[in-house]
């Protein structure tokens, strides 16, 4: 694995730190009056969670890890297990349901997501950054209000609650991002 400098270290980065494998949250250079430069990191364990701010000088060496990426098929969830598929191999891969987070009513049957692979562990699952959902529960369309960047609160067909734009309507399917959990467009 390649070692980096630690004022190499970028948001997003997965490094290898105390025997464990934390991805780069936040990355702060701060060159202080007084001594030598350094990376303040805010990191994530991809294992359990648990959050850590460490400094790294720039003449200290880091151990960056690359992540296997494989587009796969979702195809059920089964006692809090997701099951998908390599869409190359065919083979059928259970993870815990917890990998995706509070995104986790945005994923649908037969979706493509793209699941994180560290040798045969995987370590994370992302969604396409956009999905559509149908609009179940908002209030009437009310004729005239086109006032700019109003909204109103509407409840989508997988529980989550939205703002949209006043001319969205009942029943009316439109595009989330699911990393914002904003209203996009409409279908």
């Amino acid at each position: 694995m390649p070692k980096i400098n630690g004022n190499e270290i970028r948001p997003g980065n997965v490094l290898e730190h105390d025997g464990g494998l934390w991805a780069a949250v936040k990355v702060s250079h701060v060159k202080p009056g007084k001594g030598g430069a350094f990376a303040q990191v805010e990191m994530k364990n991809l294992r359990d969670g648990r959050k850590l701010n460490e400094r790294f000088r720039s003449d200290d060496k880091v151990e960056r890890v690359r992540l296997e990426q494989k587009d796969q098929q979702f195809l059920y969830e089964t006692d809090g297990r997701l099951v998908v598929m390599d869409m190359d191999t065919f083979e059928q891969v259970e993870l815990d349901a917890e990998i995706l987070g509070d995104r986790r009513p945005f994923l649908q049957d037969g979706m493509t997501v793209t699941v994180e692979y560290y040798g045969e562990e995987a370590l994370n699952m992302t969604l396409p950054q956009k999905v559509i959902c149908k609009v179940v529960e908002t209030e009437p369309v009310v004729k005239g209000q086109t006032a700019a960047n109003s909204f109103k609160p509407a409840v989508l067909d997988n529980g989550v609650r939205v703002l949209v734009p006043p001319f969205v309507g009942q029943d009316e399917d439109i595009v989330v991002n699911t990393e914002t959990f904003e209203y996009s467009e409409r279908a």
